[in-house]
């Protein structure tokens, strides 16, 4: 990843963190390097950071930045170039009855009810599954860019995805998607195809995915939304198959 003196962000500094277990391979130390001020960062400086590899949650605004691992790799879609793969189309087709209401960003009780089941069910034991509300609300709903919720709602009215999303000139940026884990038709494969769908009708270039880690099987999933860049060594480009 580039130095963060060859960013165009003169105004910044940047610091690297202690070590930390890391979330995604087991027995690895990880660190982050991190923006700083936070409240610097605006929408257009953190379009910048997102193309040097960089995410957020809440206010904090990071890389990883390891000792001895490279395993985090900046992935983005190419929305222009994108075709669903026929499961894919499947699994778009099977939720249509799904009604959408996007808003800024605000405390709602079954967002939170959601989420714990959500975390309970698909991550348990990683640490997010006891997560108290001050906890989800600095993840997820703090906030100082152009960030949008979107709620998605069956048939029936009952609460089934949400998507913390931000909007960034060139692309969006998944911060993250939570949704009701028994539910059937793979809403997490939906609603990244419902984000690069947004790009589209937007003009929008890239959807940005946060980090794929060819070693995590829980990240994988994010190269079968192809093409993709993937960056390294400070330069975007599509993996050589």
């Amino acid at each position: 990843m580039s130095d963060p003196q060859e960013l165009p962000i003169h105004t910044l500094q940047f610091y690297t963190t202690a070590e930390y277990p890391c979330s995604y391979l087991a027995g690895r130390a990880a660190r982050s390097q991190v923006a700083a001020p936070t409240h610097l960062i605006d929408n257009d400086l953190y379009g910048e950071l997102v193309q040097k590899g960089f995410r957020r949650s809440g206010l904090f605004t990071y890389r990883p930045h390891c000792d001895h691992c490279t395993a985090c790799v900046p992935i983005r879609v190419d929305v222009r170039a994108f075709q669903p793969t026929r499961s894919q189309r499947r699994c778009w087709n099977r939720q249509e009855e799904l009604s959408l209401r996007i808003t800024s960003l605000r405390w709602d009780d079954e967002h939170f009810d959601l989420y714990q089941r959500y975390q309970l069910h698909r991550h348990p034991g990683a640490g997010m599954d006891d997560d108290m509300q001050s906890q989800y609300q600095q993840f997820l709903l703090t906030s100082r860019v152009n960030t949008r919720l979107a709620e998605f709602r069956n048939a029936h009215g009952d609460l089934c995805i949400v998507s913390v999303i931000d909007v960034l000139q060139d692309g969006l940026s998944a911060v993250y998607t939570f949704f009701e884990p028994e539910a059937p038709g793979s809403l997490g494969t939906w609603s990244i195809l419902w984000q690069i769908e947004q790009c589209r009708q937007a003009g929008l270039p890239w959807l940005y995915l946060g980090y794929w880690i060819e070693e995590s099987r829980k990240m994988t999933y994010k190269s079968a939304f192809q093409p993709y860049q993937l960056l390294r060594n400070g330069s975007w480009n599509y993996p050589i198959s």
